[in-house]
């Protein structure tokens, strides 16, 4: 049996190899010496006359500032997350660097206010979960300057780490309001 498969596969491989060198055109070596033209190879190519004008110019993206790339991104609403009690609880996330998420409500507004120094000393990020306007933004930051306050969706952070409730501080280690 194994014979016979041997046989066959020479026979198509001799019969495969001879048709592949009677088939193939002959090659065309290319060599350029400086002064004849490439052009004749070019030709079946259809290449087109080289334009005199220039393309037109595009238009530059419009660059905003920092302010209008936030408002675009406001109103935020978390649909997972509301102002209100949140249990203090332990996780283990080495490397996280503090952040804490807050809303324009009037208990964040206390919550910041009575723990800006404690996350200035953390360097917390502060993610703002729940805001309406630029207005709104600008007015949370004037309560505790030197915070970063971004806006931003909590629902990932809501649905990762079982959250339900805002303000809190999440560190390396805990969850805390």
């Amino acid at each position: 049996m194994n014979h016979i498969v041997l046989i066959a596969a020479t026979g198509l491989l001799s019969t495969t190899t001879a048709f592949a060198q009677t088939a193939s055109a002959p090659l065309i070596v290319v060599e350029d010496r400086g002064g004849d033209s490439a052009l004749p190879y070019y030709r079946p190519l259809n290449p087109q006359p080289d334009q005199a004008t220039p393309p037109p110019p595009m238009p530059a993206p419009r660059a905003g500032n920092a302010a209008d790339a936030e408002a675009a991104m406001l109103p935020v609403r978390s649909t997972q997350l509301s102002p209100g009690e949140a249990q203090r609880r332990v996780i283990r996330a080495p490397g996280l660097t503090a952040l804490f998420l807050i809303g324009d409500d009037e208990r964040s507004r206390a919550w910041l206010r009575q723990r800006q120094a404690a996350l200035r000393e953390l360097q917390a990020v502060g993610l703002v979960v729940n805001v309406e306007s630029m207005a709104a933004l600008t007015a949370l930051r004037r309560l505790a300057p030197g915070l970063t306050l971004s806006p931003a969706s909590g629902d990932d952070l809501a649905q990762r780490l079982g959250l339900r409730h805002y303000p809190v501080l999440i560190t390396s280690t805990g969850v805390e309001q």
